[in-house]
């Protein structure tokens, strides 16, 4: 592959829409390559903003303005790294002969759980839950009762977990419907789905472009309502609920096509396999392969993109720990120990300008045999602080 320089008329560039803490890696991993790199957010300041060559601050669900940004910077690829964003836009600048990654029509089947899930169960015959969709208060009642309690209950459009939550009886329905409506992104529908009674759920990497299709160890998690804490790699699992699950993530990903990484989530109950979602862009539990392996997520998504070979090295077992703020600050001051950054373990601080309750601010990371890595990388979160 040939490779230029950044700033020239025949620069590789690259766009991001959205720069968030895993915008910035991607941007990290293409300045390596002296790939330009143009960030682009809903606010200032913005993770990705800090390592890019270019930062711009648009609204990305304003069709006209995402596409005449496209337009005036004429990027090689164009990756959408948020839900939030304009997806005619995407689509017409497809249309155009821009590169959408992976392609405009698997980022409109998978920024909405209705249409991923639809394509998912219906028309790949995919093992799921039991879902429906619903619009209204009353219809989120009557679907709670068909589906019997607990169940779980989602905006279609939303990220991070942002509105999701568990009904446990008829008592919690109203409590559940605030929860969606208070989400970012579009609440204006809500999947109710029936609650499996998992032993565990995992994010399984798929990346892939034309040539190859290649996994990355499975990724066990932890969430909290609904946003993940805790990551370790690689999850134990049966032999056989790997291969379903390599499976599964095959059909679905080849199904959407394009290049880049694919989180796939799965609830596993012995060897039984259960789709769940799919983002078509590096997953937060993914974070953790910025320590367990020779090419992280970022690295590979990258690669994907470019079309280059996806081998890499899995260096060990680890863990991450998401550090989440504890108080508002608009200059907010991150307090990490020293024994963080040790021989095998670190802490990544994204720089966001704000701070708010609950916003993810940093990452620690741990090279270690699993159950060790996980109790190092909540141990070092514990001990962070903010204000």
């Amino acid at each position: 592959m040939t490779f230029t320089p950044p700033l020239q008329p025949n620069s590789i560039k690259i766009m991001l829409l959205g720069s968030g803490e895993l915008g910035k890696e991607v941007a990290i991993e293409a300045q390596r390559l002296g790939i330009e790199v143009v960030a682009v957010d809903k606010y200032a300041g913005a993770p990705a903003h800090l390592v890019a060559n270019k930062a711009c601050v648009i609204n990305m669900q304003d069709k006209e303005a995402l596409l005449a940004l496209i337009r005036e910077e004429n990027p090689t690829y164009i990756l959408p790294e948020v839900e939030a964003l304009s997806i005619q836009a995407l689509i017409e600048a497809e249309a155009e002969g821009f590169h959408v990654i992976p392609n405009a029509e698997a980022v409109n089947k998978t920024m909405n759980r209705k249409n991923i899930r639809i394509f998912a169960a219906e028309t790949l015959g995919l093992k799921t839950s039991k879902y429906e969709f619903v619009t209204t208060l009353e219809g989120l009642r009557e679907a709670g009762g068909r589906m019997g309690f607990p169940c779980v209950i989602k905006p279609v459009m939303s990220s991070s977990g942002h509105g999701q939550s568990i009904a446990r009886s008829a008592d919690d329905i109203g409590r559940s419907w605030e929860i969606a409506k208070e989400a970012r992104g579009d609440a204006s529908e809500l999947i109710v789905e029936e609650f499996v009674p998992f032993d565990y759920e995992i994010t399984l990497l798929t990346i892939r472009n034309e040539q190859q299709t290649v996994f990355c160890e499975p990724i066990g998690h932890i969430q909290q309502d609904g946003d993940y804490i805790l990551s370790w790699q690689p999850m134990a699992m049966s032999d056989v609920a790997l291969q379903k699950a390599q499976e599964i993530a095959k059909a679905v990903t080849d199904g959407l096509g394009g290049r880049g990484i694919f989180g796939v989530e799965f609830f596993v109950k012995g060897d039984e396999v259960y789709f769940s979602e799919l983002s078509p862009r590096p997953h937060d539990t993914g974070m953790v392969t910025l320590i367990t392996q020779s090419q992280s997520e970022f690295a590979l998504h990258l690669r994907a993109v470019l079309g280059l070979p996806l081998d890499y090295e899995f260096f060990g077992p680890g863990a991450s720990g998401a550090y989440k703020a504890k108080n508002h600050s608009e200059n907010p001051i991150l307090e990490v120990p020293e024994s963080a950054f040790s021989k095998n373990s670190f802490v990544r601080v994204f720089g966001k300008p704000e701070s708010h309750v609950g916003r993810r601010m940093a990452v620690a990371l741990v090279l270690d045999e699993v159950e060790e890595a996980k109790r190092k990388a909540k141990e070092i979160v514990d001990m962070m602080d903010d204000k």
